[in-house]
């Protein structure tokens, strides 16, 4: 089948707003929805924090995952930009639909994570989880909205099986993640008037470069009680990107034209027990 027959993708001509978008989840998003018909603007921080234990993006990661988006014929508009700042956001998000013509459809992906028992999580640690998965995932809505408004759209906020149920260790990240399900419900039922769709995605373990070591050594060794709450019932330890990009393709998509206000677990069944 040759391009000009090929038929229309799922999200075919539909531009996307894709955060924490240099790697992992994020990329293959991007690509997932770019094989799909979309154009896109990836956003990403790509510079790593003190605060954390492992490294995040860099300049040419986001540019790799642009590359996988021009690869399928479509369009990528990338910034670097630092969630936790508003302006900045709004900006980058402004600028980027200038270039594409308009905003359909937003995957609020980044996030961050950190490791330890209730005693060794710090303030800090507190304020950076919060700030970059609560109050970035708003800040993300707030600067794609008034585009949606007037035309309907899709809002797909990345949670996690951490969204759904008590899992410790990592008291701070649940915190936010369980955060981000009432933001999205709170704006399902704010924006369902003017078409905006708004759901989460709630993923298992997923091998995306979000793994502080310690978090292994305080499952093997100090709390090793607690290993069970993190297994899966379906028999493997973690799910691939491409089947959390699935599930948010379908979000986007106009085959969830009525579907709002939804915690879509694609988690293995982790939340089962």
């Amino acid at each position: 089948m040759t391009e000009n027959t090929r038929p229309p993708g799922r999200v075919a001509g539909k531009r996307v707003l894709i955060t924490g978008a240099a790697r992992g989840m994020g990329r293959s998003h991007a690509a997932r929805l770019a094989e799909e018909g979309a154009d896109v603007i990836l956003i990403d921080i790509c510079r790593s924090l003190p605060e954390l234990e492992y490294p995040l993006a860099t300049p040419e990661d986001l540019a790799e995952t642009a590359r996988l988006v021009e690869k399928h014929g479509r369009r990528a508009v990338t910034a670097q930009v630092d969630i936790r700042d508003a302006e900045a956001l709004m900006s980058a998000v402004d600028a980027g639909v200038a270039q594409l013509g308009g905003l359909d459809a937003v995957v609020s992906n980044a996030g961050v994570l950190t490791a330890g028992t209730w005693d060794m999580t710090t303030s800090q640690q507190w304020r950076t989880v919060v700030d970059i998965n609560l109050i970035g995932t708003w800040n993300t809505c707030a600067a794609a909205l008034p585009y949606l408004v007037d035309h309907g759209g899709s809002i797909v906020n990345i949670s996690s099986a951490a969204g759904l149920k008590g899992t410790p260790l990592h008291t701070p990240y649940t915190a936010s993640k369980h955060g981000v399900v009432g933001l999205s419900r709170a704006l399902a039922n704010e924006l369902a008037a003017q078409n905006v769709r708004v759901n989460t995605v709630h993923p298992t373990g997923v091998p995306t470069g979000m793994s502080p070591e310690s978090l292994f050594g305080l499952l093997t060794q100090v709390r090793p009680d607690l290993a069970p709450l993190f297994g899966n019932a379906l028999p493997v330890v973690m799910t691939e990107a491409i089947d959390i990009s699935n599930a948010v393709l379908y979000l986007i998509s106009d085959e969830a034209r009525h579907v709002t206000g939804m915690e879509f677990k694609v988690d293995a069944g982790v939340t089962l027990k």
